[in-house]
């Protein structure tokens, strides 16, 4: 694995060069956000599949931009996610109690505006151009923040490997790169783990537990 400075010079170059593809991603997570305001509730089996998309972009940048650990780490993750989303139910998503549905929110906002790697810029520009879509942590917080919000979509096994995945790339980011901010997605992968323990999976079909 490249030095701790490597990895942060490499990461700040994608959130500039890669702007375009962040404001999709910030549409595509609008979209899903707006959706869910207005009462949309899409079946687990969809809300799983939306959810392991952006981990696609995450290991396609990653390829192009030279780091074959985040590469390969996310289109493992990728699919994954595809095949336990498979395994899911057709019954519709459930918003979570509170509990979960304001740590689910404030991680949403926290990926959605991740302030970091983007230096100098004025702070409203968080708002559009963040990373999330582009390096792992903004995209597992934002994710692991819609799961929450869906009660983990009542699957053991895809609360796990979300959980899992924040816990691997928040321990990374505070640890080994200093950044202090991604103690953030540490607590929340640490509370996606409990509630996916905590889920029975009974609704997961033919889940894997």
């Amino acid at each position: 694995m490249p030095s701790a400075g490597r990895i942060l010079i490499q990461l700040r170059e994608i959130a500039y060069h890669w702007t375009d593809l962040a404001l999709l991603f910030h549409v595509y997570f609008g979209i899903i956000a707006v959706a869910l305001l207005a009462g949309v509730r899409p079946s687990k089996k969809s809300a799983g599949r939306f959810l392991a998309l952006p981990f696609l972009s995450v290991s396609a940048v990653a390829w192009v931009e030279g780091n074959p650990f985040n590469g390969a780490v996310f289109a493992v993750l990728w699919i994954l996610l595809l095949v336990l989303a498979g395994r899911l139910p057709a019954e519709k998503v459930r918003l979570a109690p509170p509990t979960l549905l304001v740590p689910g929110v404030a991680l949403f906002l926290f990926g959605w505006a991740y302030p970091h790697f983007l230096p100098g810029e004025p702070a409203w520009v968080y708002l559009y151009r963040a990373p999330t879509g582009l390096i792992p942590c903004p995209t597992l917080s934002i994710v692991i923040g819609l799961a929450l919000i869906g009660d983990g979509l009542r699957s053991r096994a895809f609360g796990l490997t979300l959980g899992l995945a924040g816990l691997l790339y928040g321990a990374i980011g505070v640890f080994r790169l200093g950044v202090a901010i991604d103690a953030v997605l540490l607590a929340g992968a640490v509370l996606m783990l409990a509630v996916a323990l905590r889920k029975a999976p009974a609704t997961d079909g033919r889940s894997i537990s």
